[in-house]
Order: C-alpha cells, then structure tokens, then sequence
C-alpha cells in the first residue's frame, strides 16, 4: 500500500473528497484509474443490448462496460493533503446518486467529451446550481475534432471564473495536473478569513 507520508514526516494528512463528474463515456474511471496510488475500486459491469434501449451511445459506440455505483482513488498531493476521489455514474439513470456522492466534496473535476458535447450540459449545471466550486477538463479523445478553450465555454455557458483546461484522462501526469489546478481553484472560492481585532 502506497503511504500517506504520516508514517516518515509524523503529519497526519488533512482528507480533501473530489468528485470526477461528467457525462457517459467522458472518460471518468480512466482518471480515476490513472491517478489513484492504490488499486481503485470501481462498479463498472459489463453493458448488456437491454441497456442499448435506455443508454446513449451515439459517439461511443466501442464502450463495453460502464460504472453502476462509483469509482474511488486516493492520491497523495503532499504530506499535508490527500485527495480522495469519487467517480459519478454517467447514465441518467444513475444520476440519483450524484447528490450522496457531493456531500462534504471541496469540489469537482467535470470531464467534457467535444465528441458528445450536449452530455456535459447536466453536471454543469449540477455543480453551478449547488454553488460547488468546479473546473471543465476536456478529456483530449483521439478521434475528436480539436476546439479551442473559447470554443468550449461558448458551447458549453460556462462562467468566465470557471478553469478550463485540455488533459488525457489516460495520463497519470495529465490527471495529476487537473486535480491540482481545482484544488487551487477551490480554495481560491474559500471566504477569507477575518482579520483579527486589534487590542
């Protein structure tokens, strides 16, 4: 098992809770499975033709299994933080879920599909309706068409604050990158702290 860095420093890491959203096919447990430092945990299943009848697959149409429940990774960003992550279920159906899984999260990496763009429209407004902070990762799929950053938030109605960035969720580096850049997005949002009176 992957230490924590509490056993060599003695610090005992402060827990963050993630949530990795989007739509179905985005890209979620291949973040999750990227990054995490121990072996993660998923509820993928083997999709069945009954499910054909209720799942979009139009532009995924290779994708095999899909996640029922959750995914769940941990990664070390220093001795003093450690991100617990928590992978949503992409299909409608499940989506009930997605409030559970919000509660005490600091904020949320939402992956976008420029192949499926209309999937994203749900967990934008999701996370912007719960007022939790959130960035937009553009999940960089082989075979989809390349647009620029203005392109998307154009698209996609995304608030000017809001981070936008390109990533490969297949990259340990790249996934490691996009959870950094919400943390510091996340606490950037945080209400400052007031100063103390003077005596």
């Amino acid at each position: 098992m992957a230490s924590t860095g509490s056993e060599e420093t003695g610090v005992i890491p402060t827990p963050v809770k993630i949530v990795i959203a989007g739509g179905f096919g985005a890209g979620k447990t291949t973040m999750v499975a990227s990054v995490s430092e121990i072996v993660p945990l998923s509820t993928e299943e083997v999709m069945t033709e009954a499910s054909t009848e209720v799942d979009d697959l139009t532009g995924v149409e290779r994708k095999t299994t899909t996640t029922v429940a959750l995914d769940f990774g941990r990664i070390t960003i220093s001795p003093q933080t450690v991100l617990y992550l928590f992978g949503t279920p992409g299909q409608d159906r499940f989506w009930f879920m997605w409030d559970e899984l919000a509660v005490g999260a600091i904020g949320t990496v939402v992956l976008v599909d420029t192949r499926r763009l209309d999937s994203s429209f749900a967990a934008i407004d999701f996370f912007e309706r719960r007022k939790i902070p959130f960035i937009v990762a553009v999940n960089c799929f082989d075979d989809a068409d390349e647009y620029e950053e203005a392109e998307i938030r154009q698209a996609l109605a995304i608030a000017p604050g809001v981070p936008v960035m390109f990533f490969d969720a297949r990259s340990r580096e790249s996934s490691k990158l996009a959870l950094i850049r919400l943390v510091r997005y996340a606490m950037s949002r945080l209400p400052a702290e007031p100063e103390l009176a003077r005596t």
